[in-house]
């Protein structure tokens, strides 16, 4: 077993572990990052299948996500424009591909009107909202007495214009159905995003990835780190601690620190055993959040031939085993590339059946949008984060109905020299790898400080860095 002694030990090597470290590292305090995986990049991963790049994890980048967007420009890391061009398919109620252009679905007039009148007003709210602070929204306990599904309801009686606007954050966002999850959680996806108009506008949300990959913003943050600093395969599962520090207890390492960055999701907190234990609060504020479930399908072909029949690849529909399809062929790469989103209730479905049937099940969803040459993929893969022991779901967690405003306030809050970080709790972000890189600057300007004896700045948003610099940092 190594010993180490560190300034600060960060559980945990995705974006805002190693955006943490990076910051700290850069602020001349001393770290190491304990990772549970055999790599980095957390939830953001890729692999190369017969030639093709395949982002197993997040890969795209909204320019709202400043953070994000600061961070790579230090690193040097180019972007590139997701394949828009051409008209979108949705498929209606009865099955039907219906091919359109423009932001509108193809449905009828009057549950346009109602969808946008549903927009409105979660607009409306959203710009009432402080992402960070969704608990002080004026009608906070309201809007989370009540479930997402309802809200919808209430406020329009059309069934199809809520099942259109509710996909875009149940199905779409927090992959679970919309009866589990309040309204003000909702409200918060929106608002984290800058609006609700952002969420529906997948040219928006979804406009550009990574050269590279997304992974690779992890990547490039562990070279500069550096080896002598990051520790794979080192699982924490015993956290001791007291108001003078932490001893972290990995499988080969163990770390003496002043502090410790938590930067894993909620729903791993309780994998550590804590000694002392963690308060009363935090414990039953833990066991509110949890993951979604989504199945993330690839699928590539010898050619992008959705494109040669002037589609861009762009795929809704509501009731649809698969409700989002993509183009998301990889910059250079002369297949095509396309990926869907199968959430909540719908992957449950598919887990139940065996390997040829869920894949056939899952090609003629896929086919009913874009015809029969869907049907023969050259590589077939679906993402699992739900079966990865130390991810257990996808994307990132929210609160069962009435948890946001009874638990939230107190999830950023440190216990001592225990400091919480990940996009699970970020206010703009939140869910993105853009939260990540907040959470981790946030973190460790508070790390910092402390460690100083110098104030926070509480406005400190998470989007510049703290420390500029373009040089490889050291331990």
């Amino acid at each position: 077993m190594e010993h180490l002694q560190r300034d600060v030990v960060v559980i945990g090597a995705g974006p805002s572990g190693l955006t943490a470290a990076y910051e700290l590292s850069k602020a001349g305090k001393s770290v190491a990052v304990l990772e549970a995986r055999d790599r980095v990049g957390g939830r953001t991963w890729t692999d190369q299948m017969d030639g093709a790049t395949i982002e197993i994890g997040g890969q795209w980048i909204s320019p709202d996500q400043t953070g994000l967007y600061s961070l790579i420009n230090e690193l040097g890391i180019e972007t590139f424009e997701r394949y828009k061009a051409g008209k979108s398919v949705y498929l209606n109620e009865s099955g039907e591909a219906i091919v359109y252009e423009g932001e509108d679905f193809p449905v009828a007039a009057n549950t346009i009107a109602e969808m946008n009148k549903l927009i409105g007003v979660m607009n409306d709210l959203a710009a009432q909202m402080n992402p960070d602070k969704p608990w002080d929204h004026p009608q906070a306990q309201e809007l989370d007495m009540i479930s997402f599904h309802h809200f919808l309801r209430q406020n329009s009686s059309d069934e199809l214009a809520c099942k259109n606007v509710g996909l875009f954050i149940a199905g779409g966002m927090l992959t679970k159905p919309a009866h589990t999850f309040s309204a003000l959680q909702a409200v918060l996806m929106a608002a984290s995003a800058g609006s609700f108009d952002n969420l529906v506008d997948e040219d928006f949300i979804l406009d550009r990835r990574m050269v590279g990959t997304m992974q690779g913003v992890s990547k490039e943050l562990a070279a500069r780190l550096g080896e002598e600093i990051i520790f794979l395969n080192n699982p924490v599962l015993k956290l001791e601690w007291n108001d003078h520090g932490v001893v972290a207890h990995g499988e080969t390492v163990t770390v003496s620190a002043s502090k410790v960055v938590l930067a894993v999701p909620p729903n791993l907190y309780s994998r550590i055993t804590y000694v002392p234990a963690l308060p009363r609060k935090q414990h039953v504020t833990h066991q509110h959040q949890s993951m979604g479930l989504v199945i993330k399908v690839h699928a590539v072909y010898e050619t992008p031939f959705w494109r040669e029949d002037g589609l861009s690849g762009t795929c809704f529909g509501p009731d649809a085993l698969i409700q989002e399809i993509y183009d998301n062929t990889y910059t250079g790469e002369s297949t095509g590339t396309l990926v869907g989103f199968i959430s909540d209730l719908r992957a449950d479905e598919m887990w139940e059946l065996d390997d040829e049937a869920r894949r056939q099940a899952i090609l003629e969803g896929i086919a009913a949008y874009l015809g029969d040459k869907a049907l023969d993929p050259k590589v077939f893969y679906l993402s699992d984060f739900a079966a990865e022991e130390w991810t257990r779901g996808a994307y990132a967690t929210s609160y069962d109905l009435g948890g946001l405003h009874r638990f939230g306030p107190v999830q950023n809050d440190n216990v001592g020299p225990i400091y919480f970080s990940s996009s699970d709790l970020a206010g703009e972000g939140y869910q993105h790898v853009d939260g990540a890189v907040r959470m981790g600057r946030r973190s460790a300007a508070r790390i910092i400080a402390a460690l100083d004896g110098t104030s926070y700045d509480e406005n400190y948003d998470g989007v510049k860095t703290l420390t500029p610099v373009t040089e490889k940092v050291s331990a």
